[in-house]
């Protein structure tokens, strides 16, 4: 049997470390706190993020990572994206690494810009990545209801090896080699989740989420199309699909945390009740760099990251989207050539 190692005790490495075990691998996950591997070895229960689940009695747990990599044969890295550098970099010997890291997370992180493969190969060179993203809420998949997720890697070896991994009765699984594609996609979609608590909280209605989610999945596309990905991602599991689920998930944190908001809290106060980590929010404002640098324009990251970070109240930011100039629609914005509408 291939040895899995999960570094993450959270929902998504839970998860992660349930379906490769129902794939007779043979599984052991990490956690930074000694009382909840403690905890996660007494119970079988992630009783924090995933209450009421039974874990395998093979599976096994361990705070030690330099333990977790040398009995590992293929890792799955389930670290929120802005804490996998430092992470990773506990272990002292990561650039002698040459095991497949298959990423389980949803982000770009701050300063370098970086999507989550391309963190870990930067710490541990050596290492083959892929990763897993899509519409995949942790407690419904882990109750056996069905789900579809996308796999993806620019290797075929390893593709493969994650359809062994993560491949269920309930879950079937794609493909897609556009790896920076859906890496974007699963990173951007929580910024337009974000937005769309906000205006559940305000009680907007329907038209209003609609149509943000609709021109969200425009900018987004442009972003990645920009920045050398496949336009159709963003119509797939990663993009479209996993934006309908955070949108709209009741429990999801992206869009409960702007929920908060729009009701009025502040963003310190959102993130005071918000349960783990929000990860749009540190993608916000690593989108609005990569925007700047780009010359790419983003009117709904632009206008969140006012309300996130600047203090802005939504209904400025909302009004400032809706007295926007009039456009075509589309990605590029004017689809007839010559067009009598601003660009702007």
């Amino acid at each position: 049997m291939e040895r899995i190692g999960v570094i993450g005790d959270g929902a998504m490495g839970t998860l992660c470390a349930l379906l490769t075990s129902g794939n007779n691998f043979a599984v052991q996950m990490w956690g930074r706190n000694p009382e909840r591997v403690a905890e996660l070895t007494a119970t079988h229960e992630n009783l924090r993020y995933l209450p009421g689940i039974k874990l395998p009695p093979t599976m096994r747990f361990t705070h030690r990572l330099d333990q977790l990599v040398s009995e590992s044969d293929v890792l799955i890295c389930a670290v929120p994206t802005q804490h996998i550098r430092g992470v990773l970099s506990l272990f002292e010997h990561g650039s002698a690494i040459d095991k497949p890291v298959i990423s389980v997370a949803k982000g770009i992180e701050n300063g370098s810009l970086l999507c989550p493969t391309e963190v870990i190969s930067d710490v541990w060179s050596q290492v083959r990545c892929g990763c897993v993203s899509g519409p995949a809420i942790a407690h419904e998949i882990a109750a056996g209801l069905p789900a579809t997720i996308v796999a993806a890697s620019k290797d075929d070896q390893l593709l493969a090896l994650m359809h062994q991994l993560f491949t269920a009765a309930h879950v079937r699984v794609y493909s897609n080699v556009d790896l920076h594609g859906v890496e974007l996609a699963g990173a951007t979609k929580n910024i337009i989740a974000i937005a769309a608590g906000i205006l559940d909280g305000m009680e907007a209605g329907t038209n209003a989420k609609a149509s943000l989610m609709t021109r969200g999945l425009v900018e987004i596309t442009r972003l990645g199309v920009a920045l050398g990905s496949n336009a159709e991602t963003f119509s797939g599991l990663a993009g479209m699909g996993d934006l309908i689920t955070t949108c709209f998930a009741s429990d999801g944190r992206n869009r409960r945390f702007g929920q908060f908001i729009g009701r009025g809290l502040s963003t310190s106060d959102a993130l005071a009740r918000s349960k783990g980590v929000v990860e749009g929010m540190p993608t916000t404002q690593s989108v609005i760099d990569i925007a700047k640098r780009l010359d790419i324009e983003m009117p709904i990251t632009e206008g969140l990251y006012d309300v996130l970070f600047r203090g802005d109240k939504p209904r400025d930011a909302i009004a400032r989207l809706m007295s926007r100039q009039p456009r075509y629609e589309g990605l590029s914005g004017d689809q007839r050539g010559a067009s009598p509408f601003t660009k702007a």
